[in-house]
């Protein structure tokens, strides 16, 4: 008996349908490979857990606050380094020669004005005085005398002329002999403090020789230099807030502002003085002055604004 086979008469349709197969189990794997499918599945992963994540953390939200500025005057102020200096001082010299005899005060102590100092020798100045006082009243008797008989017309012009210059020259006689006698004693020209001595008792001075030096330290003044930039912005009568060496705070008022700058440094001198009663503050120290310039109003900010 013999099979009919249709493939052994028609062999292409099993060439087509193994060539079918094959396609079809070929493009079934381009759309995805192991590879893929390892890197995807993380990848998966990653993603569910961000979400998780994202659901289970909240995000904080920005603090915002509020704050009302109002303005407020600003000082500009300007610091200087300056010296103390005293008030006034002034260098006593012998009027006229003579043999030191007493020291009436001693260096360092207080001072009022007028108050004797030194006492020189007279020696024989008054003596002299009682002899210009003597002749003096001869002279004028004299030129009385001369006057009569000038109005009786028994004495010449000239006569009276002469005897009038001779009243004149006695009178300036006598004065010159009451100075010397008053310049033996030398006085203190003002209240300050006797800084110091230039001669001691039995010394012989000569007409100018320095005898001693005598300061005023009330008011204490504050010497500084400001520069051409602030110059304008500093006037006569100016407050001034001052630091002393020893810590000291005080305010004083500017008195002297120079109007040529120095040739050497291109600053004005200003001087600053302040209140010193018991002149208990010394003249040559440290000083810290700030000179107030002008006052603006302003807006403050501080740290905390920003916080």
């Amino acid at each position: 008996m013999t099979i009919n086979n249709p493939f052994s008469r028609k062999p292409w349709i099993l060439s087509v349908i193994i060539l079918v197969v094959i396609a079809a189990w070929l493009l079934s794997g381009l759309g995805t490979t192991p590879s893929d499918e390892a890197s995807q599945s993380p990848s998966t992963d990653n993603q569910n857990n961000r979400t998780q994540t994202a659901s289970t953390t909240e995000i904080p939200l920005a603090t915002v606050k509020v704050s009302q500025f109002q303005t407020q005057p600003v000082a500009r102020t300007l610091s200087l380094y300056g010296r103390t200096a005293p008030n006034r001082q002034a260098t006593l010299a012998a009027e006229v020669s003579g043999t030191i005899e007493k020291l009436l005060v001693k260096k360092g102590h207080n001072v009022k004005a007028g108050q004797a100092l030194v006492q020189l020798s007279k020696a024989d100045r008054e003596l002299q005085l009682k002899r210009a006082q003597a002749l003096l009243k001869v002279r004028n008797q004299e030129y009385k005398a001369a006057q009569s008989l000038r109005k009786r017309g028994l004495q010449g012009e000239v006569a009276l002329s002469q005897t009038e210059a001779a009243l004149v020259e006695a009178k300036a006689a006598l004065r010159s002999a009451q100075i010397d006698l008053e310049n033996t004693v030398i006085y203190a020209p003002f209240d300050g403090i006797l800084e110091s001595l230039h001669i001691e008792k039995g010394d012989y001075v000569g007409i100018g020789d320095p005898v001693a030096n005598v300061v005023d330290l009330d008011p204490l003044v504050i010497s500084a230099d400001v520069s051409e930039r602030h110059v304008n912005h500093v006037f006569k009568g100016q407050k001034a807030a001052v630091q002393l060496v020893s810590d000291h705070q005080t305010e004083g008022t500017l008195r002297y502002r120079a109007s040529v700058a120095s040739a050497n440094t291109n600053t004005y001198p200003i001087e600053v003085e302040i209140s010193n009663p018991d002149m208990r503050f010394t003249a040559g120290t440290s000083a810290n002055l700030e000179l107030l310039l002008e006052t603006k109003d302003a807006i403050k900010m501080t740290l905390q604004c920003w916080r």
